[in-house]
């Protein structure tokens, strides 16, 4: 089974191309040649050098290559979408598409989710941006017989990555003893998906021929509560997670310059809670095994062996204390004067 990975050094791709090498698949990666240190291509992996956002760069580097499946982690919004449809037809088998699960309907009507809840997500870009890939590539499946697959990631991490607003610093923070800002709270249902886990259905989809013209999400079973997500993480800190809850409209209204503020408002807010049924019917090996206490050792476990790697940005650390810093002085001119 000849597959090629489109990507292949994030935090999900470089786990679903290490299933497909465990998996004996004929592996090929195609990116700009920038292999991140923290996440090396596995040995047997055929690198192809090429420009996912140049068409014609796309074209040399493929040179009528053909493929059983190819899987496409950097596809965002319609025009990448009409690109490969464009790129890869009549040239692959089975066509994966890496949507999101932000796409589902916000504010959230009804959980669990399931595939067929409704798109719609007035908040967030991103989102947007993924439905209109997502019905480009449907239409060519209906129109064409293009041979697409759709699979929805939820919030993925790995042990280089924590799945935290705020990344390392967030982490950081909480180590340390300082305050960290909760939207709203805190008390929203999420989903953390460890990439291992997540790796074992997307890969246990490629040339599942069953699945073409199917849409997947693909997460853990496991719900918590961001209270409960920080609070993990100070226990594996050994330092009690000081959280400081604030509205989360506030944030892009306070913190406009803050990466995370869309995010939260337009998806990390609202609960996101899955049914699985569908991927485990089409892929049973599919069993998620890494909770989010197990990967907050493993997490701890790199930042203590990468330091280098993990240290906070010093620009989110002044956001956050910012933020912190302007939470304590509005309390403070609210309290009562004594007389």
């Amino acid at each position: 089974m000849k597959v090629l990975h489109i990507g292949g050094t994030g935090t999900i791709s470089s786990a679903c191309v290490a299933e497909s090498v465990r998996q004996g698949l004929d592996v090929h990666v195609l990116n700009r040649g920038r292999t991140a240190a923290r996440r090396p291509l596995p040995a047997g992996v055929t690198v192809i050098t090429g420009d996912v956002q140049d068409t014609e760069s796309m074209r040399g580097a493929l040179a009528g290559a053909t493929f059983d499946c190819v899987v496409n982690f950097l596809g965002y919004g319609a025009k990448d979408a009409s690109a490969a449809v464009d790129l890869f037809e009549g040239r692959t088998g089975q066509y994966i598409h890496i949507s999101s699960a932000s796409v589902y309907h916000k504010p959230v009507r009804q959980v669990p989710f399931v595939e067929s809840t409704t798109r719609r997500n007035p908040y967030l870009a991103y989102a947007q941006d993924k439905i209109a890939a997502e019905d480009v590539l449907r239409r060519a499946y209906e129109e064409r017989d293009f041979p697409v697959t759709i699979v929805r990631p939820s919030h993925t991490y790995d042990d280089a990555n924590p799945p935290l607003p705020g990344d390392w610093t967030a982490w950081d923070r909480i180590a340390r003893g300082d305050e960290l800002v909760v939207p709203g709270d805190g008390t929203s249902l999420w989903t953390l998906t460890h990439a291992r886990d997540f790796a074992v259905g997307l890969v246990g989809l490629i040339g599942n021929w069953q699945a073409v013209g199917e849409d997947f999400h693909i997460t853990s079973n496991e719900v918590l509560s961001w209270n409960e997500i920080y609070d993990i993480v100070g226990r594996v800190s050994g330092t009690p997670a000081r959280l400081l809850h604030l509205p989360s409209e506030f944030l892009p209204i306070v913190a406009p310059d803050w990466f995370w503020s869309d995010l939260i408002v337009g998806d990390l807010q609202h609960s996101a809670v899955f049914d699985n049924t569908k991927i485990k019917r089409f892929v049973p090996a599919f069993n998620p095994t890494i909770t989010w206490s197990a990967g907050a050792r493993r997490l701890s476990g790199w930042r203590s062996a990468h330091t280098d790697q993990t240290r906070p940005d010093p620009a989110t650390d002044a956001i956050l204390a910012r933020l912190v810093e302007g939470h304590r002085l509005a309390v403070a001119a609210l309290a009562p004067q004594a007389p």
